[in-house]
Formats: C-alpha cells, structure tokens, sequence
C-alpha cells in the first residue's frame, strides 16, 4: 500500500517523494537500482552477462519496493546502478572503498576484479549525477528541518548471506539484520525502536557493516539529523540464487518497515509536540 505525495525528480532514474511538510521521517533506498545508462557501458571490461551476475551480487534487491510501499515517510529511491555511480561514498580519500575499487565510480567487482575503466569523458557526467542526487537529498533534509526542527533518515539496504570477496569488514557475524549507525546520528531511543519493530530478526551492531547515510552539509555537523541504517540478510526475505522474493517473508518485512517508521513518527510527535 502506497499514498500519494508531491514528487520531485531531478533525473528520471532517481525518484524523491516530498512529505517534509507532514513528517521527519525520511527513507532511503539508494543501492535498489540496476540501470546504467547506455553511453557508460563501453567503460566496462566485462560482457553484458557478466555485468549482469556482478549486478545479482551486489544489489540490494527489492529494497526500492521495500521503501515505495511504506506509508507515512518522504523517501529517495534510486533506480541508478551502484555500478553506474555509488551516491552513499564519500566522494574524497577519506572513502575506504577506494581501496577495492568501490567508491563513487567502481573500478572492480564483488571479487575484487577489474570490471571498468572509466573514461575521462565519462567521468565529468557521472560525478554530476552524483552531485545532483546528493543536492536533492539535502534539500529533502534542509526542508524537513524547517518543518520539524529534527529529521530522521531510515537508509535501508540489504546483504548476501555468504561474505563476498570485497568486504572489508567481513569474517564475523552475519545477523538477518544488520543495524549500521553513527553515535552522532543516532540515539538509544532510535536503535531501541528498530529492535522492537524487526523482533522476529536477530540483529548485530555494525558490522559487516557500518554507519548510516547522512547529507555531507549535517554529517557530524548537526545533531537534529538522525540516521540509521537497515542491512537486511537477503536469505531472510529471497532466494538468492533466483533473485525471486519470498512473498510471506517480504510481507513481514514491510510491517516491520512499517512499523518502524509509525513508532519514530509518534515519539517524535512526543519529544518535539506539534507544529
């Protein structure tokens, strides 16, 4: 069940949903997507199939339905690959996926290979693409805050079940659900509020993976934004190896989305009263 909200598309394959005037809460879904634009794929090393098995590895599946079927929330959906452009890197040295190969233009794979070669005319275009999904998420965060005085972003992503050559963090734990924050951009009462709402998930702080997404104009800059991040285990909601949803499962997954974001919503409504 979706409602209707004003929208504002800055580039046809990234989708923004504007409910800043009726909430704070703010979904993401930036890692969906598996479209690259025709004119970039002569970069890549790799043939169409290849491209295409990199692309079964490494998106997070159904998050971008996960995300446009939840209520209540303004929300960004990205239909733009992570192979095209990754707009959650860091777009400097501080990125430690540059070492992989994997900050905002990805050079390799999820085994480590060289999969791309970017070419110097491509690279201009795809950096703007970056910076344009980056504006429009900011603007997102700047207008919830004047409506709010607070704004909380819910960076939902998901993971396969067997640790991938590229991870940095991986060797550990595995939970069903992966909960990725910041101290900075998180309190207790916000993590507190996703373990209630995913109960029947076991969860793991940070790890295989960490932090949550946050516009570079309030990362540790400004405590009204909160952030959170939801690393889902696909084999709790898919069959990986088919890239086919598991309809009952999907279903729990949504209420617990749901869930989550009616709980912040009214604890938000506590905290900060009326405006």
């Amino acid at each position: 069940m979706t409602d209707t909200a004003p929208t504002h598309t800055t580039d046809e394959l990234f989708r923004v949903i504007d409910k800043s005037a009726s909430t704070p809460i703010i979904l993401h879904a930036p890692h969906g997507g598996r479209a690259i634009p025709a004119e970039y794929l002569s970069d890549f090393l790799i043939s169409a199939d290849e491209l295409e098995v990199e692309k079964d590895a490494m998106t997070d599946h159904f998050t971008d339905t996960l995300v446009a079927g939840t209520t209540g929330a303004s929300a960004v959906i990205n239909g733009l690959s992570r192979f095209a452009v990754d707009v959650e890197r860091f777009p400097d040295e501080s990125e430690e996926m540059n070492q992989v190969g994997m900050g905002v233009l990805y050079t390799h794979g999820s085994h480590r290979q060289e999969i791309r070669r970017v070419s110097p005319g491509n690279t201009a275009p795809l950096l703007e693409r970056f910076a344009a999904y980056s504006a429009r998420f900011t603007e997102l965060v700047d207008a919830t805050l004047a409506a709010h005085g607070h704004a909380v972003i819910i960076d939902v992503h998901s993971y396969p079940q067997h640790e991938l050559a590229y991870e940095l963090h991986g060797g550990g734990y595995r939970a069903p659900l992966c909960v990725g924050f910041d101290s900075f951009h998180a309190s207790d009462d916000l993590l507190g509020a996703v373990t209630e709402s995913f109960g029947h998930l076991a969860t793991n702080s940070n790890a295989p993976f960490a932090g949550a997404y946050v516009p570079l104009k309030h990362y540790h800059r400004d405590t009204r934004v909160s952030s959170v991040m939801l690393e889902i285990r696909r084999d709790t909601y898919m069959d990986e190896a088919s890239v086919t949803l598991q309809p009952g499962s999907f279903r729990r997954l949504q209420d617990s989305l749901q869930r989550l974001v009616d709980r912040v919503a009214e604890a938000g409504s506590r905290r900060h009263g009326s405006r």
